[in-house]
């Protein structure tokens, strides 16, 4: 079993993550997003519009099962993140979770 927020940090010290719901979206509509991960207490008109997005241009999404707050930790970041987009997961297998 593969550790999320582990290939989170991995991801971020090793790729290229984008953090917010703005940043996100502008990702997948520029085709460089390659997978989202989403807060589970993500506020419903931003996990809305993140997966109607994701799912037009057919990115994987990954609900992570913490809070934003877990979620911003897990990114090292000292403040809430609802969601963000994986644009080079670098050595991360974060990719394999989005799949699988």
């Amino acid at each position: 079993m593969v550790d999320l927020a582990r290939e989170l940090k991995v991801a971020m010290s090793t790729g290229k993550v984008v953090l917010g719901s703005r940043q996100t979206i502008k990702a997948i509509l520029r085709g460089e997003a390659k997978a989202v991960v989403i807060a589970a207490n993500a506020p419903a008109w931003i996990k809305n519009d993140v997966e109607y997005y994701a799912k037009l241009a057919q990115i994987p999404v990954i609900v992570y099962p913490g809070s934003s707050w877990e979620l911003g930790a897990a990114c090292g970041k000292p403040f809430k993140v609802s969601t963000l987009a994986i644009i080079d997961p670098g050595e991360s297998t974060i990719l394999e979770l989005a799949r699988g």
